[in-house]
């Protein structure tokens, strides 16, 4: 069924289309003399006045900018206002003033990349903001039953008491970790950060450093067919431990699990009004 907005502007549209075809008609009428001997036989354009359409689109148009600007600088203010509450925090400025990896944030761009050498190895971690973005549980995102989850939400935070509503554990933070070697490839380590806990997924091997780097499509294409080990969960759970151990080793531990998803969080928020400001000069160009 069609909400009442969605009628309001079918209507709005009809009606401007249909006014607009009108004036296009009536612009010229021919119209005939009477007598057939009269000099002036052929049409006299008879004028007929009419409305632009053209000039009340562009005053909506205008207007409709206004409002625009207007609740984008709301959202900035209300963004800054809450940055200005809540400082960076400590535990981003105690990893970054004692962690062993260099980061690499550019304004603008959903990735961050951490880096540090060990030994004669290159590690290299990479995470993004895009994570905040994932839907926890697609298999529940059918609109058609968004009024039945509501009511059972509200069914089932009546009944529970102060101590049961605890915040929701946070989402997981995917990471992508190379450890590189000269002359031995690279181990790519796919795993995930929740809770303090740094969680394997997958260690696959490539002989060919690059393939672990590999972001154009024929490098991607290449790696495809490359056997790069097994299901990370099939391992014996000793070897699982010891590649937990391995990580610890190089940094990728429960600090590094505590900063991740804080600095996604500010992270975040700053790509948010920057957004916010890039498409509010936009509207106002």
């Amino acid at each position: 069924m069609l909400s009442v907005r969605a009628i309001a502007r079918v209507a709005s549209s009809r009606t401007v289309y249909q006014t607009s075809n009108f004036s296009a008609v009536t612009k010229c009428i021919p119209f005939y003399s009477a007598s057939r001997s009269h000099p002036a036989s052929r049409p006299i354009l008879k004028q007929i006045s009419h409305f632009s359409v053209s000039s009340i689109s562009r005053s909506k148009k205008a207007g409709g900018d206004e409002d625009l600007v207007a609740k984008l600088q709301s959202e900035i203010d209300l963004e800054n206002d809450i940055k200005e509450d809540s400082s960076q925090p400590q535990s981003i400025k105690d990893y970054l003033s004692n962690s062993p990896f260099s980061i690499t944030d550019i304004p603008g761009q959903e990735d961050v990349t951490l880096k540090r050498t060990y030994g004669d190895e290159k590690i290299q971690i990479t995470f993004s903001i895009a994570d905040l973005n994932m839907d926890p549980d697609p298999e529940f995102n059918d609109r058609a039953f968004g009024d039945e989850e509501e009511e059972g939400n509200e069914e089932s935070n009546e009944q529970k008491t102060p101590e049961e509503s605890e915040e929701e554990p946070a989402l997981p933070n995917r990471l992508n970790i190379i450890v590189e070697k000269p002359n031995h490839g690279a181990l790519l380590i796919d795993a995930a950060v929740q809770d303090a806990v740094v969680m394997i997924e997958n260690v696959f091997h490539y002989p060919d450093a690059a393939h672990a780097y590999a972001k154009s499509p024929e490098k991607l294409h290449e790696r495809q067919d490359l056997y790069v080990g097994p299901p990370f969960g099939n391992l014996d759970e000793d070897l699982q431990v010891l590649f937990e151990r391995y990580l610890d080793e190089r940094g990728i531990n429960s600090a590094l699990a505590l900063f991740v998803p804080d600095y996604i969080d500010a992270k975040e928020q700053k790509e948010y009004v920057r957004w916010l400001e890039n498409v509010k000069k936009f509207v106002k160009a």
